[in-house]
């Protein structure tokens, strides 16, 4: 692509849509989850046991990437027919609205079961839309840059998982300190809910005065759009997607152990909600310089070697974290959680690129959406109620640090039989 000034504007202008879209999205994913770890046991699934109670809660944050593959099939499929731009205006949409009706639900305590049901349906529709855009939020940024700055340009997507995870956290952060409990638990929680509202405007002037990426252009002018591409996907690039998948699958059980289920563990040490929440808080404030940095390092490296590295480290920190922790210093949980999410950058980075480069052009958002989706479904999806129920049986950590070793093992795998880019892609 010629570098000249409407090119590079056009570039930039992608990062900025890809880069507020995701964050958007994952504003609205993450104040769920953090709400799930904190509050919603007791609004929506009251009982004796407040573990039980919690377990309950992370069940509905499971359902949210559970959804996420059909939101793949659907958005992903339509990606490569009909363009980038389209989809990810739709996907925008379905998760910011979603999103506003949970603010406004009645709870347990209103209507009774029909409120968890409800929560449910919510959290279905927010994945389905989360599903839809990280892989056109990737193909978004990246395919207006150069190819050998792929990495760099792809992290624009994964930037916005922390700096939506700091904007939520934020928000309930300044809820908690600013309300009682009580008005927190009464009707502070849907302030933050509520925003979203502002969010999806701000995201939508941004995307819809967005054109259609420069490769997708080509494809259609050239009508070489699959007709349809799920299939082909399947029959011909298997091989990728397995790469794609089990190169995802540690990433999403770190983080949801260092971002949500955390909350959960210190208190449970006895310690304050808000300790945590202060963590995750500043080591997400970090990831949004980090994971850009990773991403254009794996430009200059090889991708799969950073990526490598981070998995190692990733299996190791949960050893030293959990010991840490044990004498309930504040100290060693800002560390512990700075640093799991410094990790989690050197592999959220690259992964971006890593991730399309597994893929051909024209079946890169299929492909890499339901690569995002069904990772999410053995990754993200069941580490909450792991982590949860690992640590009700045990009453100890080891498990748990066991658990995400054998992600990284997993992810291991997916990044020995992955591919580097093809130098005409």
């Amino acid at each position: 692509m010629a570098d000249t000034a409407v090119d590079r504007k056009a570039l930039w202008r992608a990062f900025a849509a890809s880069l507020s879209g995701t964050s958007l999205e994952w504003y609205d994913f993450a104040a769920y989850s953090v709400a799930a770890a904190t509050i919603f046991g007791t609004l929506f699934f009251p009982g004796g046991d407040p573990l039980t109670a919690t377990m309950l809660a992370f069940s509905t944050y499971a359902v949210g990437y559970v959804a996420r593959p059909v939101g793949g099939l659907i958005f992903g499929r339509l990606g490569d027919v009909i363009g980038r731009k389209r989809v990810l205006v739709s996907t925008l949409l379905l998760t910011g609205f979603a999103t506003v009706l949970i603010g406004v639900l009645p709870t347990y305590a209103d209507i009774g079961g029909t409120a968890a049901i409800l929560l449910v349906c919510l959290r279905f529709a927010q994945g389905v839309g989360i599903g839809g855009e990280w892989g056109g939020a990737v193909l978004l940024s990246s395919e207006f840059g150069e190819p050998e700055r792929r990495g760099f340009w792809a992290s624009a997507a994964q930037v916005g998982p922390p700096v939506g995870n700091l904007l939520a956290n934020g928000v309930l952060a300044l809820l908690g300190i600013a309300l009682t409990e009580q008005q927190f638990q009464s009707w502070g929680w849907r302030v933050a809910f509520l925003l979203s509202a502002l969010l999806i405007a701000f995201g939508l002037w941004i995307r819809v005065r967005l054109e259609e990426t420069p490769i997708f252009r080509e494809l259609a002018e050239r009508d070489e759009r699959p007709s349809a591409p799920v299939s082909e996907l399947f029959r011909t690039e298997w091989r990728g997607l397995l790469a794609a998948v089990f190169a995802r699958v540690c990433p999403d059980v770190h983080y949801a152990l260092f971002t949500v289920f955390v909350l959960t563990y210190i208190q449970q040490l006895g310690m304050p909600r808000a300790v945590g929440m202060a963590a995750v808080l500043v080591g997400s404030a970090l990831q949004v310089i980090a994971i850009p940095a990773f991403g254009a390092l794996s430009d200059r490296i090889n991708r799969r070697k950073v990526y490598l590295v981070a998995a190692i480290a990733a299996a190791v920190w949960p050893l030293v974290f959990f010991p840490a922790v044990a004498g309930k210093s504040v100290l060693w949980v800002f560390v512990g959680v700075i640093i799991a999410l410094v990790i989690h950058s050197a592999m959220y980075g690259p992964q971006g690129a890593f991730v399309a480069e597994q893929f051909s052009v024209r079946l890169r958002y299929t492909g890499s959406s339901l690569a995002y989706t069904l990772a999410g479904v053995i990754g993200g999806a069941l580490a909450p109620l792991l982590f949860t129920a690992l640590l009700a049986w045990t009453g100890s950590w080891p498990a748990l640090a066991l658990y995400v070793a054998v992600t990284a093992v997993v992810t291991i795998i997916g990044l020995a039989i992955g591919r580097d880019p093809l130098p005409e892609t």
